[in-house]
This record gives structure tokens, C-alpha cells and sequence, in this order.
């Protein structure tokens, strides 16, 4: 991991295309502002986590929903 330090108004550069800059600081919170594509997905981790969470539930609900139906042909037969 690459750990840098940066004073409020100055900024990093990732690639060519994204950069991320510290808007301000106060009271132990940090706002950073994100310059980047508009094709590039920008998430909070705890966001990107709940919707993996919620993804998984999903495909698992698909999964017993396919398997009843399933299960329904093969008697049918």
C-alpha cells in the first residue's frame, strides 16, 4: 500500500485521467474530491460491500427459485 500525505488543496494523480483531491479537512474527517472518468464507478467500501452482500442473496434466492422449478418439470415428466 502507498500511503501519502497531503495538506487541504492539494492532490493526487492516478494514471493520466483521475485525480483526487483534499477539499478539506476538519475535526479528524477528511472530504476528498474525485476527478475521473464518468465510465469509472466510484464507491464507498461499505457501500460496494453491502450491494456484494445483496448480489449474493440474490443469485442464492435465483438458485432455490430455478431448483423448485426444476424439481416441478422432473415430476411432471
Amino acid at each position: 500500500m502507498l500511503i501519502l500525505s497531503r495538506k487541504e488543496n492539494e492532490s493526487i494523480t492516478i494514471g493520466d485521467n483521475i485525480v483526487i483531491k483534499v477539499v478539506s479537512i476538519d475535526k479528524g474527517n477528511v472530504k476528498l474530491g474525485f476527478e475521473a472518468p464518468p465510465n469509472l464507478l466510484i464507491l464507498r467500501e461499505e457501500l460496494k460491500l453491502a450491494i456484494l452482500e445483496e448480489n449474493k442473496k440474490s443469485l442464492s434466492r435465483q438458485g432455490d427459485y430455478i431448483g423448485k422449478l426444476m424439481g416441478a418439470k422432473k415430476k411432471s415428466l
